[in-house]
């Protein structure tokens, strides 16, 4: 664009920056609601090439766009170290940033004292979420989230448990039922009164062999108990006011004023993560004492099967339901957060053009004289070897919602990485989130900034 071949653009946009910071002030008051936005993989070069892709869908350069989270006034940067990793997981990360300590990888609402597959050193070693702690002081409290309810980020939200990976009876050993350990999706319905759960993972709830609502002709989306409970019909019977719903029509026929406890689980006809979270927050904020409420969205999928394009599009997704939140809420009492559990080996380079599409080539053939993508993985299933080397990337096809990225190094899924990842924040106290900080110091920040234990 020719204004910015000008000083005069680029002196400008610095004079308004400096103006808006200078007039920054700490909201240094208590926060009545807090809202958690989580992107689970949503590394620094998530949000680069997310940022990118936004502005490229419409119809600009792209590199000059910015997304509704990146607004927020107050950054800080989180280690996503646990106790035992130097590349984390998510059930350890979100233990970190829910509950306000570091644990052990794959354990979930544990202190690090904690064994990771041994029930008997969850007893005595349990610690609550903030989610729990805002119920407990009187708040509504609420998830959202495009994977499963009982999933390692929203697990450890209300969950005590030895393995990220027991998510229902069928899936634990019988030496931890018999110690007296209980699954992922017993816990949700037992162990905190969270009035809005929104997410998938139904089949966790139910016995064996129970038809699906939405699916009854597919065996594949039957029950998997294998205790008898009917956990949906427990959570509905013990709730004044409590709906479940499994689909998008479902969800959309809810009046938010005659409900206080709202279930929705499903897996394909999904309302989408900013639906999901208007409804929350509709429903939450009907409670004088304020609400707390952990969204959820699922890049990390994407990432893991080396697909770029799908990552990209849900953290646009994310950034949209954040877009909304701030519409439906106040900075004057509500306290945003936007932040990720982990990075992944994700990257985009290669000397490309201002413009280029985000999935597109970069500009020079590599040394083995074959075209690549701009984005590439560090490892996963985007491996390839043909007639002796690397096969060349070509357009449309690397544009495809579908397509793998190459990899360097050939392995079944894309891991996570171990650099720190961004924390972006909006309202009272926001000013807490500031420099280098450990994860955990996340769910302190939010309680200080709320009054709830142990800051009351």
């Amino acid at each position: 664009p020719d204004a910015e071949k000008t000083p005069d653009y680029w002196n400008e946009g610095a004079r308004r920056r400096l103006e808006s910071a200078l007039a920054l002030q700490p909201a240094a008051q208590q926060a009545k609601n807090i809202i958690l936005f989580m992107g689970d993989g949503m590394g620094l070069p998530t949000v680069s090439a997310a940022r990118i892709y936004k502005g490229q869908l419409a119809g600009g350069l792209g590199e000059e766009s910015v997304l509704a989270m990146e607004t927020f006034p107050h950054v800080a940067l989180a280690k996503t170290y646990t106790i035992d990793r130097q590349v984390p997981d998510s059930a350890g990360t979100g233990t970190a940033y829910l509950c306000g300590v570091k644990a052990n990888a794959k354990t979930l609402g544990l202190s690090g004292a904690a064994v990771y597959g041994k029930c008997r050193t969850t007893f005595g070693n349990e610690v609550d979420s903030i989610l729990h702690r805002a119920r407990l002081s009187g708040k509504s409290v609420g998830i959202v989230t495009t994977t499963r309810v009982q999933h390692a980020s929203p697990g450890a939200a209300y969950a005590h448990s030895a393995s990220r990976s027991w998510y229902t009876d069928a899936n634990m050993p019988k030496e931890a039922l018999r110690d007296g350990c209980k699954d992922i999706a017993y816990q949700l319905v037992h162990n905190t009164d969270i009035n809005v759960i929104l997410g998938g993972g139904r089949m966790y709830m139910t016995p064996k062999q129970t038809p699906d609502p939405e699916y009854p002709e597919d065996p594949a989306q039957n029950g998997i108990r294998k205790d008898g409970l009917d956990l949906i019909a427990k959570w509905l019977s013990a709730k004044q006011g409590a709906r479940y719903v499994w689909d998008k029509k479902g969800l959309d026929a809810v009046e938010d004023d005659s409900v206080s406890h709202l279930m929705d689980r499903n897996a394909s006809t999904d309302p989408s993560i900013v639906e999901m979270t208007e409804k929350a927050i509709r429903i939450l904020r009907r409670n004088p004492n304020g609400f707390f409420l952990f969204v959820e969205d699922e890049i990390d999928h994407g990432h893991h099967s080396g697909r770029a394009k799908q990552a990209l599009m849900e953290a646009i997704m994310l950034d949209r339901a954040v877009a909304r939140a701030g519409e439906l809420t106040s900075p004057s009492d509500t306290l945003t957060v936007v932040t990720a559990d982990h990075s992944h080996v994700f990257t985009f380079g290669g000397n490309t053009l201002r413009g280029t599409s985000i999935f597109g080539l970069a500009p020079k053939k590599a040394k083995d004289k074959r075209a690549y993508t701009s984005i590439l993985y560090g490892n996963g299933p985007g491996y390839s070897v043909r007639d002796g080397g690397r096969p060349a990337a070509s357009l449309p096809a690397a544009e495809d919602k579908d397509y793998r990225q190459q990899a360097a190094v050939p392995l079944e899924t894309e891991t996570h990485s171990g650099e720190d990842v961004v924390v972006l924040a909006q309202g009272p106290m926001a000013h807490l989130f500031h420099g280098v900080q450990e994860q955990h110091y996340i769910a302190h920040a939010m309680a200080y900034a709320a009054c709830l234990e142990p800051y009351t």
